[in-house]
């Protein structure tokens, strides 16, 4: 499977909010263009200009800062860009669908950064996550495992089929197979099942299936799955989301 798109991170920092980001994920990303979203949400009652004129400098050198991490870490492509916000989530899906962003990452710590937990609900965006983590995992020993949570055992054998077309997908696009592995849970509770197999693993990989990114990223599953979880998690977009609205 050959790789058909550019890959575009869109990484939101809270410039003001003491918030890292870890090395391993730094180099772990470095072979993808990054999008670094600093930003700062603003009480309702305080102008985006006001703000921007107060504290503009001081958030751009810390937002700077980031950018040279990334650059040090040999990152070739790192775009930049500052807000200050009265509604964060709004304005992450506004960047992502105006930079065409492939993933949202969501950032954890990560003292090590080994392996990959992809949960897989469905077909749905299979191509292009797929697709995102050939780029991703290009030039590095990271291990990758395709993770799905079936209903009954009446559907073991079709999610099973899913799991393996994934993980032969990802070695034709020249992923290592002794690299790619798959696990397939029934009959349980997806959260729960998800944040159990991404303890065993160091970052969580989920695709998004629905028209709005604020709404399944942020108001969602990932959601739970991002404050659960101690691993960053990246969330993957959809191709078919529109720009308007």
């Amino acid at each position: 499977m050959a790789v058909s798109r550019d890959h575009r991170v869109l990484v939101p920092i809270d410039v003001f909010g003491g918030q890292g980001v870890p090395t391993t994920v730094i180099d772990a990303f470095a072979s993808v263009p990054v999008i670094l979203l600093g930003y700062h949400e603003l009480p309702d009652q305080t102008g985006t200009d006001q703000a921007r004129d107060q504290y503009g400098l001081r958030a751009r050198a810390e937002l700077d800062r980031y950018h040279q991490l990334f650059e040090d870490a040999g990152c070739l492509d790192v775009a930049s860009r500052l807000v200050f916000t009265h509604d964060r989530l709004q304005t992450f899906e506004r960047i992502a669908v105006e930079t065409s962003a492939d993933a949202v990452l969501l950032l954890n710590s990560a003292p090590v950064l080994e392996s990959i937990l992809v949960a897989v609900r469905g077909d749905v965006n299979l191509e292009y996550i797929v697709d995102f983590l050939a780029a991703l995992v290009d030039g590095t020993d990271l291990e990758v495992t395709f993770f799905r949570i079936v209903s009954d055992e009446a559907d073991r054998e079709q999610g099973s089929e899913l799991l393996e077309m994934a993980a032969d997908d990802l070695a034709t696009a020249g992923v290592d197979r002794a690299r790619i592995d798959t696990s397939l849970v029934v009959d349980g509770s997806p959260t729960r099942e998800i944040l159990e197999a991404a303890a065993d693993h160091d970052l969580l990989v989920v695709g998004e299936s629905r028209p709005s990114i604020r709404r399944f990223i942020f108001k969602d599953r990932a959601k739970a799955l991002a404050k659960g979880t101690a691993d960053p998690v990246v969330v993957i977009r959809g191709e078919y989301l529109e720009t308007d609205g």
